[in-house]
């Protein structure tokens, strides 16, 4: 197993959606990705086309209120040869401090030849940040 190209992938996946760089983070996510979110009990499945706009929309809002992301990797599982799972927390800081909750992504990468690619998504939303904390 290749952790170092895999944390290299991670460390610059994080950097674009850090940065609400589109254009970056969209190199990371696979043509055939497919989620589904949790969203105040519903259940969506989507897809790429999906995924990018709703990441363009993300980083609209935080480019518009001038915000930044707070974005906490409260694991990573190796899962196959040629899969890993990154379990990451992410909400908004905005001037008046992070907002009450954020987003609990369970983020399936797979080695492909062109390198390591976003295939399948588990996203709850609205959890608590203090939920968070592995204290």
């Amino acid at each position: 197993m290749d952790n170092q190209s895999f944390r290299t992938a991670l460390d610059a996946f994080l950097q674009a959606w850090e940065n609400s760089s589109l254009t970056e983070l969209e190199t990371f996510i696979s043509a055939d990705y497919q989620a589904r979110e949790v969203r105040d009990g519903d259940i969506e499945a989507f897809g790429y086309e999906e995924s990018v706009e709703g990441w363009r929309q993300g980083f609209a809002y935080v480019k518009g209120q001038q915000a930044e992301w707070d974005i906490r990797e409260v694991s990573v599982i190796h899962l196959k040869e040629d899969e890993m799972m990154a379990i990451l927390f992410a909400t908004i800081v905005l001037d008046e401090g992070p907002m009450d909750t954020g987003n609990m992504f369970f983020n399936t990468f797979k080695k492909r030849e062109e390198g390591w690619k976003l295939v399948r998504s588990y996203i709850e939303t609205g959890v608590s940040v203090g939920g968070t904390d592995p204290s």
